[in-house]
């Protein structure tokens, strides 16, 4: 069986992370991103939500980076400190050996260790097997906004999912 090992982030993990991310930016509706991120948006990114608290977290198969995931703000005012929103990526030949799971869970024990209350997945409503795999914690589609992402010549739109912790 595939040992998973679960680590924080470190800044020799960004130029996978990168190449893992661009490639769902450029074959898939997962992030609605139009431009290829460079690796040093990418650090900045992870050190923005590292400086606040927020964890990122990489998952590696003998000493090989095949996935990560992070948390941070939902949005900005301060009546929503106790939300997050959350991503978890995990290299599309990696699929199937249970990475996104171990992933997710960890992100979900680190929210309740924080004392979070709820974790928001914001999710294409295309990508139904990332609809399934939320619902296998729990989350509930609570919303599904129409048309707010254009990519590939249609419109797309955002299926909203949450889990509360508590």
């Amino acid at each position: 069986m595939t040992k998973i090992v679960l680590r924080p982030y470190t800044p020799k993990d960004a130029e996978p992370i990168v190449a893992i991310l661009n490639y769902y930016i450029v074959n898939s509706t997962a992030l609605y991103d139009y431009t290829q991120r460079t690796l040093e948006q990418q650090q900045a990114i992870f050190e923005d939500k590292l400086s606040k608290g927020f964890p990122v977290i990489v998952a590696t198969i003998d000493d090989r980076l095949v996935g990560f995931g992070y948390y941070s703000e939902f949005r900005f005012r301060e009546a929503y400190k106790y939300t997050v929103e959350h991503s978890v990526y995990v290299m599309p030949n990696e699929h199937g050996k249970g990475i996104g799971h171990v992933i997710m869970q960890r992100l979900i024990d680190l929210a309740r260790q924080q004392n979070l209350h709820t974790m928001i997945a914001v999710i294409d409503s295309e990508n139904q097997s990332s609809v399934a795999f939320h619902e296998k914690f729990g989350f509930k589609t609570v919303a599904v906004i129409k048309e707010t992402g254009y990519k590939f010549d249609r419109w797309l739109h955002s299926q909203f999912m949450q889990l509360l912790l508590e």
